[in-house]
C-alpha cells in the first residue's frame, strides 16, 4: 500500500513538474515574441533649457527672460488654445505664458474625451479625462489641465485661436469634428487663427488654405501645398487672419506676430 502511495505521489509530482516546465517554456516563448515586437527605450527629446541655451537661439532666450514692460497690451483679448495629447511643450506653454504676461485671457481647449475601442490595445490614464499630454520632440514629459472641450466653445467667445505643434497633437486634432467645425467657423468670422510647426495641417483638414500664403514645419510643407497654399520657408508668415510659423525656434517671432495682429484688429 505504501509502495502504491509513493508511486502515485511521484506521478503527481512528475505531472506538476512537466506542467510547470511547459508553462515556463510557453512563458519563455511569449517573452521572446514580445521582445521581438518591442524596441529599446532610447528617445530623442528637446528640453526647454537645451533649446534656450543652444547657439543661435540668443534672441529666443531674451524673449523669455527680458522683463515685459507693458502688461496690459492684450488686456481684454480672449485666446483659445486648441490642443490634444502630443503637443510640443514649448510651443504651447511659451506663447501662453507670453499672452498672459500681456494681460490676455487664455483658455486651453481639448477635444472631448473619446477613447479608442478596447481592441486597439490602448491604455488611458484617468487624468486623460481632464488633462492633455505634453512632449519634448518625441518624449512625453508631463500633463496640463484643459479648461474646456471643443464642443463647449463658440466663435463669439474668443478674439483668436492658437494651435501649437507637436507631430502627434495635430493628428489628434484634425480627426475631431468639433475642432474642424470650430476652425472653419472661426475663419469665416475673419478672426485670427495662428498655428505653429505641424499645426497648419489642421487648417489643411479644415480646408481653409486655398490661395493663402503660409509656412509650417519642413516635412508638412508639401501637405500645405497640396491643400492649395503658397508655402514659404520663413520664421513667421501673416496672411490676412492666418499667422503661421515653422518650429520651436520661431516661438518668439510667432508670439509677437499674434500680439501685433491682435493690437491692430
Amino acid at each position: 500500500m505504501k509502495t502504491m502511495y509513493k508511486t502515485f505521489l511521484a506521478a503527481i509530482i512528475c505531472i506538476f513538474a512537466v506542467s510547470n516546465l511547459n508553462a515556463q517554456s510557453k512563458s519563455s516563448h511569449e517573452l521572446e515574441v514580445v521582445n521581438q515586437l518591442s524596441s529599446q527605450p532610447a528617445v530623442v527629446n528637446m528640453p526647454v533649457s537645451q533649446l534656450l541655451n543652444a547657439p543661435g537661439n540668443e534672441a529666443l532666450k531674451d524673449f523669455f527672460f527680458k522683463p515685459i514692460k507693458d502688461k496690459t497690451v492684450l488686456k481684454g483679448k480672449r485666446i483659445a488654445v486648441i490642443a490634444a495629447d502630443g503637443f510640443e511643450e514649448i510651443e504651447l506653454l511659451g506663447p501662453v505664458w507670453y499672452f498672459k504676461q500681456l494681460g490676455a485671457q487664455v483658455d486651453i481647449v481639448a477635444p472631448k474625451y473619446n477613447p479608442a475601442p478596447e481592441r486597439y490595445g490602448l491604455m488611458y490614464p484617468e487624468m486623460s479625462k481632464t488633462h492633455i499630454m505634453a512632449i519634448q520632440y518625441l518624449q512625453p514629459v508631463g500633463w496640463i489641465k484643459f479648461d474646456k472641450t471643443a464642443d463647449q466653445i463658440k466663435v463669439n467667445d474668443y478674439d483668436a485661436v492658437f494651435i501649437p505643434g507637436g507631430a502627434w497633437n495635430p493628428d489628434n486634432l484634425r480627426y475631431d469634428k468639433d475642432v474642424i467645425k470650430f476652425i472653419q467657423d472661426f475663419n469665416k468670422s475673419g478672426k485670427l487663427i495662428a498655428a505653429i510647426c505641424h499645426a497648419p495641417v489642421v487648417l489643411a483638414s479644415a480646408d481653409i488654405l486655398k490661395g493663402r500664403k503660409l509656412t509650417g514645419y519642413w516635412n508638412i510643407q508639401v501637405d500645405l501645398k497640396n491643400a492649395g497654399a503658397t508655402v514659404v520657408d520663413e520664421p513667421v508668415v501673416t496672411d490676412r487672419n492666418i499667422v503661421t510659423s515653422r518650429h520651436p525656434i520661431d516661438v518668439a517671432d510667432f508670439s509677437r506676430a499674434v500680439e501685433n495682429w491682435l493690437v491692430k484688429n
